[in-house]
């Protein structure tokens, strides 16, 4: 069994998916919004926010195939979608857009809107589906892990953090994996659209 797992595992498929994730969750670019939660609602539930978060992608990984199936949707064809939504979100990073709206009605909760949108939000539960048609999914599981461990350390430590990187380190951050997210949403745009006129 472990051997099964072990052949699995693709360490550059890994780290590629983690990055990816990394990039759209943007929990490090999001660090003046959750500030500015965290002044209006008190601490943040940082493990609440980082299970309900968790528990979406997952709901989504498992059975996001069946839904699109059910719609007459192919996997391939929500990939090419899913793909323009990254293309956009990687333009926001890097030009400083504002194209996808965050509700300004902060809720007194942790999970409005901290897990969703912020963290689970459209983009990533897109994200999880369209690489599903691109990698393994053992290791995208991993990916998603390993992300939410972020999440949390992070939301725990956003004073501490804010204050080490300073509002330029936040900005350089944010476009550097801004540029990742374009060449990857072109990856999987040209991937699947070769798929479905192979």
């Amino acid at each position: 069994m472990a051997n099964f797992w072990l052949d699995k595992t693709d360490y550059k498929e890994i780290v590629t998916v983690t990055f990816t994730l990394f990039a759209v969750i943007d929990v490090l670019g999001s660090l003046p919004v959750i500030i500015s939660i965290k002044r209006k609602m008190g601490d943040i539930n940082a493990a609440l926010a980082t299970l309900v978060s968790g528990g979406l992608m997952l709901l989504f990984f498992l059975v996001g195939e069946q839904m699109l199936q059910f719609m007459g949707l192919d996997i391939h064809s929500f990939a090419i979608a899913g793909s323009i939504v990254i293309f956009i979100l990687g333009m926001e990073m890097v030009l400083g857009l504002d194209i996808f709206k965050h509700d300004d009605n902060m809720k007194a909760s942790t999970l409005v809107p901290v897990a969703f949108p912020l963290i689970a939000g459209s983009g990533t539960l897109t994200t999880v589906m369209s690489l599903k048609a691109a990698y393994e999914a053992y290791n995208i599981l991993i990916a998603i892990l390993i992300n939410l461990i972020v999440v949390y350390i992070t939301l725990r430590s956003v004073n501490i953090i804010e204050r080490a990187l300073g509002p330029s380190g936040v900005a350089v951050i944010r476009k550097f994996f801004g540029v990742i997210l374009l060449a990857i949403a072109v990856k999987i745009f040209r991937g699947n659209l070769g798929v479905m006129h192979g």
